[in-house]
C-alpha cells in the first residue's frame, strides 16, 4: 500500500469518536472506481503463504480481489459522510462470487459502493459491495457486512435452524502475531486485530483474527472451483493466540473451538463464463 492508501485509515480513526451510528442514518451513495489495477506479485505470494494457498500459480485466490479493493473501501468508510466509526468495525459476513478465473498478471477495474444500513441486535450493520471488472465485464464481486456495536432496541433474530455438525477436522494453532502479519499483507490495520492493548479499547480482551484471514485459510484448505459463490458468516471472534478446528464436508466448512462456532460457510459451484 502507498502512503496515500494509508491516509484513509488515519482520517477514519480521527473521525471515529465523533460518529453516532444508527440504522436510519444517511450514507454515501458514491461509487468509487480505480482502473488499471495490477497485482504486486511479491505481495501476492506473501498473502498466499500466510493464508495457505499454493504460490507461483497464475490464478488469483478467490479472496484476493478483496485485498486489492481494500484501499477503495477504506476511502469510502473513512469519509465524513459515512455514519459508522471506522475504528472497531467488525466484519460479520461476506458473499464472494467469481465468474471466471482471474489472472495474477491481468489489469482490473475495481469499484466499491455502500448498499445500505440495517439494524443488528448489537448495533448497526453496513453492506459494502465490491466489483472487479476485466474488459468491461464483472468477473468477481463481493457483498460484505460490517457491524458498529452500540446500544440498540433491535429485536434479536429468531434462533437459527440447527444444522448437522460437520465431522471432526484438523486443528490449527494460531499465533499471537497472525493479526499483525495479515495486516502487513492486506493493509487492514484495524486495532482490534493487532495488540491486546488496542483490542481492549474496543471491548475485546485479546486481539482477534481478521475475518478475511479466517475465511481465506478455510477456502485454501477446502478448495474452490473456477466459477463459484461462497457465503461465509463470522459468528464469533477468534481470539489470538489460540487453537481452532477446521472441518468440512461437501460444500460446507466451519472453523470452531469445542462447541463454539467461529466461522461457517458454503461453497456453491457456478456455470463459468470462460469461453463465452
Amino acid at each position: 500500500m502507498t502512503m496515500a492508501d494509508h491516509l484513509p485509515l488515519v482520517t477514519g480513526a480521527l473521525r471515529s469518536p465523533f460518529k453516532r451510528p444508527r440504522p436510519d442514518a444517511e450514507f454515501p451513495r458514491t461509487r468509487l472506481v480505480r482502473s488499471g489495477v495490477r497485482v504486486d506479485l511479491a505481495r501476492l505470494a506473501a498473502y498466499e503463504r500466510l493464508c495457505g494457498f499454493p504460490t507461483g500459480e497464475d490464478g488469483l485466490p478467490l479472496t484476493y480481489p478483496h485485498v486489492l479493493a481494500f484501499p477503495l473501501a477504506m476511502r469510502l468508510m473513512s469519509g465524513r459522510d459515512f455514519p459508522l466509526p471506522l475504528l472497531g468495525l467488525v466484519h460479520t459476513s461476506i458473499d464472494l462470487t467469481r465468474h471466471t478465473a482471474l489472472s495474477a498478471t491481468g489489469a482490473y477495474e475495481l469499484a466499491v459502493h455502500i448498499a445500505g444500513l440495517a439494524p443488528h441486535r448489537r448495533g448497526t450493520e453496513a453492506t459494502v459491495v465490491t466489483e472487479a471488472l476485466a474488459g468491461g465485464e464483472v468477473v468477481w464481486e463481493s457483498r460484505s457486512t460490517y457491524l458498529a456495536r452500540h446500544r440498540t432496541d433491535a429485536v434479536p433474530p429468531a434462533a437459527p435452524q440447527e444444522r448437522k455438525p460437520l465431522p471432526a477436522g484438523t486443528e490449527w494453532r494460531l499465533g499471537a502475531d497472525i493479526g499483525r502479519r495479515y495486516a502487513a499483507v492486506s493493509g487492514d490495520r484495524n486495532p482490534i486485530h493487532l495488540h491486546p492493548l488496542t483490542a481492549r479499547l474496543f471491548g475485546f480482551p485479546r486481539p482477534i483474527a481478521h475475518g478475511m484471514w479466517t475465511v481465506a485459510r478455510c477456502l485454501a484448505a477446502h478448495g474452490t472451483p473456477e466459477a463459484v459463490l461462497v457465503r461465509a458468516e463470522f459468528r464469533a471472534p477468534v481470539p489470538l493466540p489460540g487453537t481452532v478446528e477446521y472441518a468440512a464436508e461437501g460444500g460446507r466448512f466451519e472453523l470452531r473451538r469445542g462447541d463454539r462456532l467461529h466461522v461457517s460457510g458454503t461453497v456453491h459451484p457456478l456455470p463459468s463464463r470462460a469461453g463465452r
